[in-house]
């Protein structure tokens, strides 16, 4: 039983209608989302308890005062680890679902502590390392963010300019930050929260520069939380959203930590100062590349979100008579409102199912690392890099669509689409922003070309550069566009002839004599248009085959099937250039592919609110009034517009100060 039907509820009946039009079981879609049934009964259990625990209930984060959100964070933060100490949850994922639901979509001060600086002392440690700190850090007896980014240095990890200077004499660390623009900044919780940091810096050792390290450095005293000597930090201000995180800035002035400070498990000096690199320098980047998959499965939540909230509005809401005096159709009728519901929530499944995959090869390649292999760390580089950009920019325009398609209502922070899109437009630039991680997709693609020209074995998912696909669609009416293989070839014939367009026009410049960094640089459009459509390819191919792969009754995979018919030919329509430009597809096969998505917008129609419904998100967590699991949006509207902190009073007192005195004609 889900969380939405353990108590009788008054569900608006046009809402109750759509939920009796389902042709799937709900319950078997929650399941494959959470990829087992016992898994969804235990994240119902956890969220139950959260939410059923009057801690962690208070007004209203809409209408307090950025103090006040931070304030309440700090609170809930420090309850979820006391009551998580008290029943003895240890299961770290386990922990990441009751933390979730406790904060109702909200910040955690312990945020990057858990998902940066736990797995940092996990993967990066050595074994007499992870006995200093670890059990301290489980235990919260520290409280650890994360300093990579600088004022001036983002996603350019190589260009950060914080240095660690080895002192043999002492055997300590020197950490400084010698410029303006070397002062680390954004990192969460270090505004206010944070004790202790894992930084990255530039190693100097012996006079040499040994490249990027990462070092554990106290921030603040564990007597009185004051920055201790050398280290001056503070909180970044306002920002565009998560008004309850405090990111900071933070500079060191030649603060000394002991030998034993630098993470060592792959990376390593001696006493006298020797340093001895790692097997791979691809190493350094492997705590990025946990976050950018951690990223991407956020991108496919936050979008499952808006979809829920637009989706019930639409079944809720009704908008002018068809004919004179006659009832007002539900929204979600109209074609046009369709298109602007029904891609985002194919979309929201195919980023699911994408994150499924790249977490299984995370966990494979994480083996291997232990194993010693280090020939995967690049592929897997690659691919978080490459779905980490495409869904988050994706799921940020989605999201805007989705708020427009619930008119003016979308506007209020009562929708819950202020705090989900600037929570989206946030994963479009943390842990490298959109265009950089395209590029960095495009340079592992260029090595790709350059492998299967010389013949060497190429990674899996990039096996389709070996040969030529198909030269023309094979699509010969509009019902061949619902298959899904001919998609899928649709899909690698523009990737293989695009990424392979990128990789001569860069070789050209080169030929003709320009410098690599002068020629990758008049190539960037080419170049990015390859790791897109790459990316594409990507989600389609494993889209396809989820579908086809899934166990699933044969109701539910009719299901799936559409939508993930519905993804591949909306993404057809949406560049029809891409398909046409070599003549791959003619202008007549566009319209037919064109023709078969809008039909299967009714299609889909009649499970469109049971598809949402699957995500199994509860009111508390979705934190919208318009999608309301029982649909009662209008009175619960004006409810939620009488609680404002100006209806207090009938006359706010900037009346007596300001506009009596101008009313009754006198000065101010």
């Amino acid at each position: 039983m889900s969380l939405k039907e353990s108590s009788p509820i008054r569900v608006n009946p046009d809402l109750r209608k759509e939920r009796e039009k389902a042709s799937f079981n709900i319950s078997e879609l929650t399941y494959i989302i959470d990829r087992g049934e016992d898994k969804t009964n235990r994240r119902r259990y956890l969220v139950s308890l959260a939410l059923n625990d009057p801690d962690f209930n208070e007004t209203n984060m809409n209408f307090l005062s950025r103090d006040e959100q931070y304030s309440s964070v700090v609170r809930r933060s420090v309850h979820i680890v006391q009551k998580l100490r008290k029943m003895k949850l240890t299961d770290l994922k386990d922990q990441f679902i009751y933390k979730a639901a406790a904060l109702r979509g909200h910040g955690s001060i312990f945020a990057i502590h858990d998902l940066m600086l736990i797995p940092m002392l996990q993967n990066f440690a050595t074994d007499e390392q992870k006995k200093i700190f670890l059990s301290k850090a489980l235990n919260y007896e520290i409280t650890g963010t994360y300093l990579q980014t600088e004022l001036g240095h983002g996603t350019f990890v190589r260009g950060l300019e914080t240095t660690a200077t080895y002192d043999p004499e002492h055997q300590e660390f020197v950490i400084n930050s010698p410029t303006l623009t070397s002062t680390k900044w954004w990192p969460g919780m270090l505004g206010k929260s944070a004790n202790f940091a894992v930084v990255m810096a530039q190693l100097y050792s012996k006079g040499k520069h040994c490249g990027l390290q990462s070092f554990l450095v106290p921030l603040r005293s564990f007597e009185d939380h004051r920055p201790l000597p050398g280290v001056t930090l503070g909180d970044i201000g306002p920002k565009f959203g998560a008004e309850s995180n405090d990111n900071g800035f933070c500079r060191f002035d030649h603060v000394r930590i002991p030998r034993i400070n630098m993470l060592s498990k792959y990376a390593t000096i001696s006493p006298s100062g020797i340093y001895s690199a790692p097997v791979s320098d691809k190493i350094i980047y492997g705590a990025m590349v946990l976050t950018r998959i951690t990223l991407v499965a956020a991108a496919a939540r936050v979008l499952s979100f808006g979809c829920t909230i637009a989706i019930r509005y639409s079944a809720v809401r009704r908008q002018t008579e068809l004919t004179p005096g006659g009832e007002e159709p539900q929204i979600i009728y109209y074609q046009s409102q369709q298109l602007k519901l029904f891609p985002p929530l194919a979309t929201a499944y195919a980023f699911l199912f994408a994150a499924h995959n790249i977490r299984d090869r995370c966990d494979q390649i994480q083996d291997d690392i232990i194993a010693g292999n280090m020939s995967s760390i690049q592929e897997l580089h690659g691919l978080s890099s490459a779905m980490k950009g495409f869904s988050s920019l994706s799921a940020t325009s989605w999201l805007e669509t989705l708020r427009l398609s619930c008119g003016g209502h979308g506007y209020s922070h009562a929708s819950g689409f202020p705090n989900l899109y600037t929570n989206a437009t946030a994963l479009v630039t943390v842990e490298g922003e959109y265009s950089v991680m395209m590029l960095q997709t495009a340079r592992y693609l260029i090595k790709c070309i350059s492998m299967a020209t010389s013949g060497d074995k190429l990674p899996s998912l990039a096996l389709y550069l070996t040969s030529p696909p198909p030269a023309k669609c094979s699509a010969r009416s509009s019902t061949d566009f619902l298959n899904l293989d001919l998609l899928v070839d649709a899909y690698t014939h523009r990737a293989f002839r695009l990424v392979s367009v990128a990789g001569k026009t860069l070789q050209s410049k080169i030929v003709s004599g320009k410098p690599h960094h002068i020629a990758w640089n008049e190539s960037h459009i080419e170049l990015l248009k390859a790791a897109e459509v790459h990316s594409h390819y990507y989600v389609v191919k494993n889209y396809v085959n989820s579908v086809k792969q899934l166990t699933m009754s044969q109701p539910l995979k009719s299901v799936m099937i559409s939508l993930c018919q519905l993804y591949a030919l909306h993404g057809i329509q949406q560049s029809a250039g891409d398909f046409l430009q070599d003549g791959y597809m003619n202008g007549n096969q566009i319209a037919m592919a064109t023709e078969q998505m809008l039909l299967l917008l009714d299609v889909i129609r009649p499970n469109a609110v049971a598809l949402c419904d699957a995500f199994d998100v509860p009111d508390e967590l979705l934190g919208s009034i318009l999608g309301r699991y029982d649909g009662n949006v209008y009175e619960n509207m004006y409810l939620w517009a009488k609680s404002s902190p100006l209806n207090k009073t009938e006359v706010h007192e900037s009346y007596y100060q300001y506009l009596k005195p101008m009313l009754k004609g006198s000065k101010l």
